[in-house]
């Protein structure tokens, strides 16, 4: 009976919350909207939250946008041949949807719908396109919770550039804004109930732009810092003396630690992060280099939850020897209890062995290992310990084991060993789908 009741709309607020829980599943939302109107007015609007998002790839909501051009606005795509595609009918004011965006999906969606249709490059035009998509929020009355402005590589930067004049002349865009990824500060005079931003890899975050950020008189929180090189250390030493008790995700992202010149910055950096720093919940380390790691590990056990450590560097002599240096030192830091722990080091048995004795008492939901082969005659066989003190003991639910450069050993495949690791109720998956970077745990597993 209650069945009945939800599929013909006498329970609509049930109803509502229930579709709420299909929110990133698309397949499921397109499926509700088939049931009845009821139900396709609550699915359309999270289907149309973050198109830009959507896996399956099919870009035909960019025109459908399109078509909510003034004439004037599709005039200009006349001389493209494409303004016959701009006439379908509207039945839902999709632009007033819109969420959350990301630039940089913003100009891949662009560019595959623009291939598709034309048989040469033209930036002209996907330029037009990117221009013409704020109109259409703007002018339909679009509000972001979320904005995400990814501007590190060519087009992306030179798009946003190019129409920030229209952003920030037309504030109710991003006025509602909680959660803000961007490089460019002016933008927070327009954001009325800022609650948080993320600065992440900030290639230009230099004394100008961090006093531009301590100045704001507006209250939000710094949630995000991940340094893709240590410059203007004074500076960043404020921004962690006023943001330090809001920062919950730090981390040195690219930057090789090997290099002498960054050694003195990065211990001070750490010294600023242990003193101020008490709720840092994700922590991508780069390659810890000194004692102050561990330190900075240990003093954050209550509270840390998402650690990545990766050595990706072509000084395969240096690198051995630090990865020796983490995979003694870290089991002991550890926290009881870990959601995701990635390490990309090269092993030898007896050092991983150590590793897996000291962190014995830590449980591990996502355990992901990259394992950096420099010598393939040297290529080490870890599976023995990976069973004896994970398997056996069952001290994670989900593994990804993965050989540098060698995608066809990876653990995922070997179904022998799949299945003897299901005895032990653990999971194994790919390693690229079970790995998070900084961007996805931002926009995935963060909450506003």
């Amino acid at each position: 009976m209650a069945c009945s009741k939800i599929c013909s709309g006498d329970l609509p607020e049930l109803i509502n919350e229930v579709i709420q829980y299909f929110r990133y599943d698309y397949k499921t939302l397109h499926s509700c909207i088939l049931v009845n109107r009821l139900w396709c007015h609550l699915a359309i609007p999270l289907l149309w939250e973050d198109p830009f998002s959507n896996p399956t790839k099919n870009y035909h909501f960019i025109e459908i946008y399109l078509c909510f051009l003034n004439e004037d606005g599709k005039a200009k795509f006349n001389e493209y041949g494409i303004n016959n595609l701009l006439l379908s009918n509207k039945l839902f004011n999709y632009p007033s949807f819109i969420k959350y965006l990301n630039t940089n999906k913003i100009c891949n969606s662009i560019k595959y719908w623009v291939d598709t249709l034309m048989d040469k490059y033209d930036d002209n035009l996907k330029n037009l396109v990117y221009r013409s998509l704020f109109e259409v929020f703007i002018e339909n009355e679009g509000s972001l919770h979320s904005f995400e402005a990814v501007l590190s590589i060519g087009n992306s930067c030179n798009y946003f550039s190019n129409n920030m004049d229209l952003i920030l002349q037309n504030p109710n865009l991003i006025n509602n804004i909680r959660g803000l990824t961007f490089r460019g500060f002016e933008v927070f005079d327009h954001l009325n109930v800022l609650e948080s931003i993320h600065l992440i890899y900030c290639e230009y975050l230099n004394s100008d732009s961090i006093q531009q950020i301590i100045k704001v008189t507006k209250p939000f929180k710094l949630k995000t810092l991940i340094m893709s090189e240590i410059i203007h250390i004074e500076s960043l030493l404020l921004l962690l003396q006023k943001f330090g008790d809001c920062l919950e995700n730090f981390g040195f992202g690219n930057i090789d630690e090997i290099i002498d010149e960054y050694n003195e910055p990065k211990r001070q950096l750490f010294e600023f992060i242990t003193k101020y720093c008490k709720k840092i919940r994700y922590f991508e380390s780069g390659l810890p280099d000194d004692n102050n790691t561990y330190l900075f590990i240990k003093n954050n056990q209550h509270n840390i939850n998402y650690l990545t450590i990766e050595a990706d560097f072509h000084d395969h002599y240096a690198v051995y020897n630090v990865s020796s240096t983490v995979l003694r030192n870290l089991g002991q830091v550890l926290p009881s209890k870990l959601e995701y722990l990635c390490l990309t080091l090269i092993f030898t048995t007896n050092d991983l062995e150590i590793f897996l004795k000291n962190s014995q008492n830590t449980f591990i939901k996502k355990l992901l290992i990259k394992q950096i082969i420099v010598d393939e005659d040297e290529n080490i066989d870890i599976s023995f310990y990976i069973k004896k003190y994970i398997m056996k003991k069952e001290r994670v639910k989900y593994l990804a084991i993965l050989k540098e450069d060698f995608d066809d050993k990876e653990l995922f495949f070997l179904k022998d060993e799949v299945n003897e690791f299901k005895l032990h109720n653990i999971v194994v998956q790919k390693y690229n789908n079970l790995h998070i970077d900084t961007y996805s745990y931002v926009n995935n597993y963060l909450q506003y």
